[in-house]
């Protein structure tokens, strides 16, 4: 039996309950969070001991790892905590909202000997997958041309009604570092490493210090150049597209699924399961399927000594990026990433 302790009382905890109850061999043993009644909530119905103290959590016995679903600021120094008391740690996209915050999570978890892993959990989508092994076997050629567009829309309410969302401190930016950020690793999971970036950034619909509207151009190492549009203000929300041209051809994905795949060599589709999750108008996520995989990869990653399929290090390349394209859009110039 794997025991599991929950950090966070928000939605993505009850996410992360979800997918950890539905996986045989998991139990809840404890649940940490800052608002009381959501902690309640979710030991009552997920089971767990509900703590208000995070040391006395952490010093709950039996547990064996934390899934943390804090807000994004705060998931290096309650890893790093988690860490130095022995427990696995599966921390929530972003790592965290700065890759100095999240180098020394990855060094404390290295130090400590435990797995870090990072919840991108569209790497798991079928699709994607398949995706993945198409551009490794060259099927589209010389990479060419990318557009992402994360076009979505959040109402006033998103906002208003939290205290951490649209804090530079606490979330780290707006749209492009919460929304966008399944997108950016997306891309370089795909197509590789970015090198140049230039952005430009507003809140062009809400009443946030942070972005809601940003678009980016990116230059990758392989040649291919790039554009990656995040948004919460563009009513009423879009489904979530990735495009990838090469000299062979382009793939459209939609939703995580490949919707069009227009290559020299023909290439059947096959229909993917649908994302049930209404991302672009909603963030409650009622398809939990996706981070069960990525909950089921990191035990396994855990039994046999192995790697999660987003690691910490590989968690820390969209951050690295994020972090450049913000740059860019403050500074109003390009910036090169150096790797």
């Amino acid at each position: 039996m794997t025991h599991v302790g929950i950090i966070g009382g928000g939605g993505i905890s009850e996410t992360h309950a979800r997918a950890a109850q539905e996986l045989d061999g998991v139990e809840i043993v404890a649940v940490f969070g800052r608002n009381v009644d959501k902690v309640a909530h979710l030991s009552s119905r997920y089971g767990g001991t509900p703590y208000a103290d995070f040391e006395k959590f952490l010093a709950h016995r039996p547990m064996d790892l934390v899934m943390i679903g804090s807000p994004s600021g705060l998931h290096a120094a309650q890893g790093i905590a988690a860490a130095k008391q022995g427990l696995h740690v599966l921390v929530e996209k972003s790592i965290d909202v700065s890759t100095q915050a999240a180098d020394e999570l990855i060094n404390e978890c290295e130090r400590a000997a435990v797995k870090l892993g990072v919840c991108f959990q569209d790497r798991c989508a079928a699709d994607v997958v398949r995706l993945k092994k198409l551009v490794r076997e060259g099927s589209l050629g010389k990479p060419i041309l990318t557009s992402a567009r994360v076009n979505w829309y959040r109402p006033p309410e998103y906002y208003k009604q939290s205290d951490w969302r649209g804090s530079p401190a606490l979330a780290g930016g707006g749209a492009l570092i919460n929304q966008a950020i399944h997108s950016v690793d997306l891309l370089l999971w795909l197509m590789g490493d970015v090198t140049k970036v230039y952005s430009r950034a507003a809140a062009s619909l809400h009443q946030i210090q942070v972005e809601d509207t940003l678009v980016a151009t990116l230059e990758f190492a392989n040649g291919c150049i790039g554009t990656l549009e995040a948004t919460t203000s563009v009513y009423p929300g879009y489904d979530r597209r990735l495009e990838l041209t090469g000299s062979e051809g382009t793939i459209v994905l939609e939703r995580d699924r490949i919707i069009r795949a227009d290559l020299l060599t023909p290439l059947e589709i096959e229909p993917a399961p649908e994302n049930k999750n209404q991302s672009a108008s909603s963030p409650v996520i009622s398809d939990v399927s996706g981070h069960k995989k990525i909950l089921a990869d990191f035990l396994q990653a855990i039994a046999t000594d192995g790697t999660p399929l987003c690691d910490g290090r590989e968690g820390r390349r969209s951050l690295e990026l994020v972090e450049a394209i913000y740059e860019s859009a403050r500074t109003g110039d390009p910036v090169n990433i150096r790797h």
